[in-house]
């Protein structure tokens, strides 16, 4: 059964960071790209970064390149998302997301609320 658990978001003001982490499981973690997402009350859900199998990573609009990393460690079956420099309009829930030959999958999200 695959599972992705994110963790490690909350309430900060701007300009400060969180490092949000998803766990996962039940498929072989290392061969698959792992992407984030987030979705804005009222908004669409909107693709934030994604990293390759090989690490190779890309990012979405110029609005976080610069201030999103996302990393993974394969030996922990986790891929993060640091954030430096957040700002009101990064408020969101954020997902962790997979594309398997089998199907996609979903984590339940994490709160990012950025607020002063």
């Amino acid at each position: 059964q695959v599972q992705l658990v994110e963790s490690g978001g909350g309430l900060v003001q701007p300009g400060e960071s969180l490092k949000l982490s998803c766990a996962a499981s039940g498929f072989t973690f290392s061969s698959y790209a792992m992407s984030w997402y987030r979705q804005a009350p009222g908004k669409q859900r909107e693709w934030v970064a994604r990293i390759t199998s090989g690490g190779s990573a890309d990012y979405t609009t110029d609005s976080v390149k610069g201030r999103f990393t996302i990393s993974r460690d394969n030996a922990k079956n986790t891929v993060y998302l640091q954030m430096n420099s957040l700002k009101p309009e990064d408020t969101a829930v954020y997902y962790c997301y997979v594309n398997l030959v089998r199907g996609v999958h979903w984590g339940r999200g994490t709160q990012v609320t950025v607020s002063s």
